[in-house]
């Protein structure tokens, strides 16, 4: 048995097709399929079910696969404790970001990054939060930028900021005219929304208490905060923003920005990572340099109240 065997199983369960978990791992499909062959044949089982497309694991695969990702984090730990020693911030680091974040928080943490740290690779990729934890599990990620409380005990959440909730409201609104804006006083027909999937759709839903209005109607679904606000100023509508969203609006849309009652309305951003990672000191830069870029009073909860999210 050796690493580059488990490597291969951990690729073929990840990816659950040879061909594509061949080029993953940089080898010929047949170069792939005969070192599981052999790694099956060491152990006397089968690992995959190759009967079923795409391939699946088996009952006792399936637990040989835990350990063997938990064999390879291992196995990762010696080169990072070398890296550590060197005082090197050199190699990958794969980032998975939530879409609400990625516009507004990216752009001043690649700039810094990359000047500051101009050997590490930042490999980032945008999804909801269900996929980043996911990748998470199967390594295909080193860290996430999501929102939390997560409830998952394979999951370490180390919370960055707290994002206050504000209301964006179109001039044509009757709301426009309110200083403070109650969650009682939005129309569930008015409200522009994320699609199915985003957890901040569902934290709106929730602070507004719409799940269960039966009048409720979807006029338009995006998974785009920026098509919210212009949808917003094109109609009577009304959505919901978070704090980083607001700072890149202007003066004249600064007037349709409406706040909630306090205990305003917050949700939670963490880095997230898998209890068993192992590139510590890079994510630990990566966490630094993100406090260093939001504005203190967002790295607080004062007068802020955590909406529940429904995962």
């Amino acid at each position: 048995m050796t690493l580059t065997q488990l490597e291969y199983i951990v690729a073929l369960d990840t990816y659950r097709h040879f061909a594509l978990a061949a080029e993953k791992c940089f080898v010929t499909q047949p170069t792939l399929s005969m070192q599981i062959q052999k790694l099956e044949e060491e152990l006397g089982v089968k690992i995959f079910d190759r009967t079923k497309l795409p391939v699946i694991p088996t009952e006792i695969g399936a637990n040989i696969l835990a350990q063997a990702r938990n064999t390879l984090r291992e196995a990762g730990m010696i080169k990072q404790m070398i890296d550590d020693q060197k005082h090197t911030l050199a190699g990958e680091l794969r980032i998975g970001i939530i879409p609400t974040l990625a516009p507004y928080l990216l752009p001043p943490l690649y700039k810094a990054m990359r000047e500051k740290y101009p050997k590490l690779n930042l490999v980032i990729k945008e999804s909801i939060t269900e996929e980043v934890i996911d990748e998470l599990k199967k390594n295909k990620l080193d860290c996430g930028i999501v929102v939390t409380p997560l409830k998952d005990p394979s999951i370490k959440e180390d919370v960055l900021f707290y994002e206050e909730l504000y209301v964006y409201v179109s001039r044509k609104n009757a709301l426009s005219d309110k200083k403070y804006v109650l969650p009682a006083d939005i129309d569930p027909n008015q409200l522009w929304l994320l699609e199915e999937g985003h957890c901040f759709r569902s934290q709106i839903l929730n602070l507004c208490e719409l799940r269960r209005s039966s009048d409720f109607h979807f006029k338009y679904e995006t998974g785009n905060i920026e098509t919210l606000k212009r949808m917003v100023d094109k109609s009577d509508g009304i959505t919901i923003l978070p704090e980083l969203a607001i700072m890149e609006l202007n003066s004249t849309q600064m007037k349709l920005v409406k706040r909630l009652k306090q205990p305003s309305p917050a949700r939670e951003v963490s880095l997230v990572t898998h209890r068993d990672h192992i590139k510590t000191k890079l994510i630990q830069t990566l966490r630094d340099e993100i406090i260093t870029i939001i504005p203190k009073p967002m790295q607080k909860l004062h007068n802020k109240k955590i909406v529940e999210i429904n995962y």
